[in-house]
């Protein structure tokens, strides 16, 4: 691996003059490094997480992502007809794919300029979350009838990105002061959502009035992104929107609404949009980490003090993500805007 091991946190030129920006921390350092090198860590990713983004120098296969991104191009070149047949009616985009001009970010009443490919990984038949949430868990729609082989990669892409977050969660749990453990078994059969994007040109798009993806904030833990291929991402920070560049063989992690939930607000919803720098098209392919939906979202008791009273009752995880599933247009029968 190129940049990573070494037993310190790594900040860019632009973070060590701006609290607000992005730092680089090493993943590898936090579990093979002695408490000191563990404590730097757990620091740096605390302060970044302020902006709700950091940094993070990963062990991730890079011809797993190279594989990825090579069979999820092929998909969105296919024609328009072939993608439309993998799309799930009810599945309010937990499932198959999403057309362009759908998703709408909360606080906007114009739709995102982007397709979508979504899909999880199946739980076993019988079990009980298969029955209580039968448009979460059901099994994966993907496009192996038209690109070969590419349920094996993306389900592969699942497993590997999910475990980057579960140990990245290790650290956070570090720096509010619970078990490493903490986040373990919420993660357990998760319902984590990988959702691969396609940003065509802004020069196709209906009108000026739209946007790639406008600003919002994931509703889960947290969201990985492995790799982006060209440039658009941006987070929302005091200093106003700043670019997100991360080095190579790094992943993006940011923040969600749960986790400002369940922090009592000490680490906020990482507020971001994609915005289109040129005539160009992007991709990305991104992990939205979820817990189980019957996960009681009450804030971590070391999070509530006098200079930082209760803030958020507790709800449970499957409730909220309606209620913003919702918010985000994605409800196909109750949509809050009209196709």
């Amino acid at each position: 691996m190129i940049g990573c091991g070494s037993l310190r946190v790594h900040c860019n030129e632009l973070a060590v003059n701006n609290m607000s920006a992005i730092l680089d921390i090493d993943l590898i350092a936090f579990e093979r490094g002695d408490s000191s090198a563990r404590r730097a860590i757990v620091d740096g990713t605390m302060r970044s997480l302020s902006s709700g983004f950091v940094y993070v120098c990963h062990d991730l296969s890079q011809s797993l992502l190279d594989e990825a991104y090579g069979k999820l191009a092929e998909f969105f070149a296919l024609p328009q007809e072939r993608k439309d047949h993998y799309t799930v009616p009810g599945s309010s985009g937990n499932f198959g794919y999403t057309g362009l001009l759908v998703e709408t970010a909360a606080i906007s009443d114009i739709p995102d300029w982007k397709e979508m490919l979504n899909w999880s990984a199946p739980v076993p038949e019988g079990h009980p979350l298969r029955r209580r949430f039968p448009d979460r868990y059901g099994d994966p729609v993907l496009p192996d009838d038209d690109i070969p082989g590419i349920s094996a990669v993306l389900i592969e892409f699942h497993h590997v990105t999910l475990e980057l977050q579960r140990r990245v969660l290790r650290i956070l749990a570090a720096g509010l002061g619970v078990h490493e453990s903490y986040f373990d078994l919420m993660l357990e059969n998760g319902g984590a959502l990988n959702r691969a994007l396609h940003y065509p040109s802004m020069d196709q798009a209906p009108s000026q009035n739209h946007v790639w993806s406008g600003e919002h904030g994931d509703i889960n833990l947290m969201t990985a992104l492995p790799r982006a291929i060209g440039a658009g991402l941006q987070v929302k920070t005091t200093d106003g929107w700043v670019d997100v560049m991360p080095p190579d063989q790094h992943a993006i992690i940011n923040t969600g609404i749960m986790l400002d939930h369940l922090t009592n607000g000490l680490i906020p919803t990482g507020i971001h949009r994609v915005a289109a720098k040129g005539p160009g098209e992007r991709y990305s392919v991104i992990q939205f980490c979820h817990p189980t939906p019957w996960t009681m979202l009450a804030p971590i008791p070391t999070c509530v003090t006098p200079e930082n009273p209760l803030r958020y009752p507790t709800i449970m995880v499957g409730d909220l993500l309606d209620q913003v599933i919702w918010e985000i247009n994605m409800v196909e029968s109750g949509r809050r805007l009209n196709d």
